[in-house]
């Protein structure tokens, strides 16, 4: 049986018909399914058909797209794009569709879980994987497709398994197609310990380097041997971090022994070396005015920078159900569901931006108390990353200049919160009350986000970059500090500093590595795993972050800035514990499994 299935039509139907075979859930009898059964809709001689099966483990790799727990199923939290920024320290959320994400942020992570869950569906594509790679080498295809896709399952296993490990710790390693027939400790498995997972990643991604294939516009948007190394970057650099800071419990099953640590920042720098060396990516650096290369870096396609994205073409609005939606919801007032700004900044968040000459970024807000200043002057010689990462009262955007300010000031002082004077509205067209601040990255201009029809919401044309090159120059930073080597950090940290238009740096110290991860990288899915494998979120994620109001001087059209305390709520400021560093196991899952261990804890 063949079907010909165009490649960009096939994601969205092979998503259908993926749901429906990917029926197996693991750690439990699968649902007492037959397992043993190929997939009537396959054909292992067909190589368009194997590739479709292929493509089908990709789009439930939902995790690809910011952590996402779905993108395509309007039954499901299609907006969970936003979740990992909303519960770290970045932003939170302000839309009609923050879901359940940020009462996480305020409640606290509990033993029935439900945030940022990653475990049933993995499993799902792990067994289409598993498939592949047993089924292939006895097929009648080419050789060179054999190697390609078996690689590319691989790949996509090993990626899978780090978006489990640094979730929940040790998780079980299944790689094989489980059976009926097999025994029970098989069909009933145990938790491997955290760094057999880990060294499973790293083990599988280095044993595929070179049978994975070029990149080249035929396959663009499939790993090459590129994305295999800043999954090893990437995956040891957590591994050596969760070594040198964590806490082995429960036998290994989560922690690492801290002698492991520097074995795995050499992974991580060896890899980030390799592709530093090969000189195939360059930091994006097209455009002299560095705030506007910044923002071009994340809407230009197939840049010099990326490494291994996912695509988005638009096309997702011809399907039912939902789709990627990310411009829709990020975007200011207006928007055709009065839920724009979906993230919005902390201040604490925009401080961390240092200005051009090296200065900490950090507003005095005592000597700004009663003065008035124009948005051009408060933010003057602010890294240029920070106007290409947020926008903010005056920020120009489609033709106009966006207005936050909260108030107006009349001449005799008094400040105006409601209705309108001498016909200037007292609250500009955004949302006033909230932090002050909306999130620019990634967003198109050119979109029109106030069509509330599909096209409108589920339109977003705009990639979504899993790897790029100023991550690995960061991660071989943070390797290489951790192994003394200054030197090396140094080059690699001041690379991307240069790119970004501010002072390099002459020496170094840990905070300084983490800054910069957090300003370059804000808004991709980091920061929040940053802090959970340094162990710093005990006391990043337990503050009450704050926000900027604006107020607006009727004469003069200058502001009043004053800080805006307690934008999370006093009544409930966020919370972190020791037990979330990993998510738990749930009540659910070890009710299934009774060989599966909860982590740590969780009552």
């Amino acid at each position: 049986m063949k079907t010909q299935l165009s490649y960009k039509s096939k994601y969205f139907r092979w998503w259908m018909l993926a749901s429906f075979m990917l029926i197996f859930s693991t750690c439990n009898v699968l649902d007492k399914e037959p397992l043993d059964v190929i997939p009537e809709t396959i054909v292992w001689n067909d190589e368009k058909l194997v590739d479709s099966y292929l493509t089908g483990a990709y789009l439930n790799t939902t995790v690809l797209n910011n952590e996402a727990d779905d993108v395509a199923n309007s039954s499901k939290p299609f907006f969970s794009i936003f979740y990992v920024n909303n519960v770290s320290d970045e932003s939170k959320s302000t839309s009609n569709f923050s879901g359940n994400a940020y009462q996480y942020k305020v409640n606290g992570l509990k033993i029935n879980g439900g945030l940022l869950e990653y475990w049933e569906r993995p499993y799902k594509v792990i067994r289409t994987l598993n498939e592949i790679i047993e089924n292939l080498p006895s097929s009648t295809v080419s050789e060179t497709f054999k190697k390609e896709k078996i690689a590319e399952a691989r790949f996509l296993r090993a990626f899978n398994y780090f978006y489990m490990v640094k979730r929940y710790g040790g998780v079980p390693l299944i790689t094989k197609v489980q059976q009926s027939t097999d025994p029970e400790e098989e069909l009933y498995p145990k938790r491997n310990t955290e760094q057999e997972v880990y060294d499973f990643v790293i083990s599988e991604a280095k044993e595929i380097l070179n049978d994975l294939s070029q990149i080249d516009d035929s396959n663009w948007g499939r790993p090459s041997r590129y994305a295999a190394l800043a999954l090893i970057s990437r995956a040891a650099l957590y591994a050596g971090s969760i070594a040198e800071y964590g806490t082995v419990e429960l036998g290994g099953v989560v922690g690492i022994e801290r002698s492991q640590a520097n074995r795995y920042y050499q992974e991580s720098m060896k890899a980030s070396s390799q592709i530093i060396g090969d000189n195939r990516f360059q930091l994006y650096d097209q455009n002299p005015d560095k705030t506007a290369n910044f923002r071009e870096l994340f809407l230009t396609k197939r840049n010099s920078e990326i490494i291994f994205a996912i695509q988005h073409d638009g096309s997702d609005k011809d399907y039912s159900g939902a789709g990627w939606s990310y411009d829709y919801f990020q975007c200011p007032f207006p928007n055709g569901w009065a839920n724009g700004i979906h993230d919005a900044p902390y201040l604490e968040f925009a401080e961390a931006f240092e200005y051009i000459d090296g200065r900490p970024g950090t507003l005095d807000f005592e000597s700004l108390k009663g003065k008035l200043i124009t948005i051009d002057e408060l933010w003057a010689g602010k890294d240029p990353r920070f106007l290409a990462t947020v926008y903010t009262q005056d920020t120009k955007w489609q033709g106009r200049n966006l207005e936050f300010y909260n108030g107006v000031r009349k001449e005799d002082g008094t400040i105006l919160t409601t209705g309108s004077y001498n016909g200037v509205l007292a609250n500009g067209d955004q949302k006033v009350t909230q932090t002050g601040f909306g999130v620019l990255k990634y967003l198109d201009e050119k979109k029109d986000n106030g069509n509330s029809s599909t096209a409108g919401i589920f339109g977003s044309t705009q990639d979504f970059i899993v790897f790029r090159y100023a991550e690995i120059l960061l991660n071989h930073a943070e390797a290489a500090y951790a192994l003394g080597n200054e030197g090396g950090a140094l080059d690699a940290l001041n690379q991307v500093r240069r790119r970004a238009g501010i002072k390099e740096l002459t020496s170094l110290n840990i905070e300084q590595v983490r800054n910069e991860r957090r300003v370059e990288l804000a808004f991709e899915g980091h920061r929040y795993w940053d802090l959970r494998r340094w162990r710093i979120a005990e006391d990043y994620l337990s503050r009450n972050q704050s926000g900027i109001r604006y107020i607006l001087d009727y004469t003069s059209r200058e502001f009043l800035v004053e800080k805006r305390l307690n934008v999370d709520g006093a009544v409930k400021p966020p919370i972190f514990e020791s037990q979330h560093y990993y998510l738990p196991i749930t009540l659910a899952r070890t009710a299934n499994n009774p060989n599966l261990v909860e982590n740590p804890r969780y009552k």
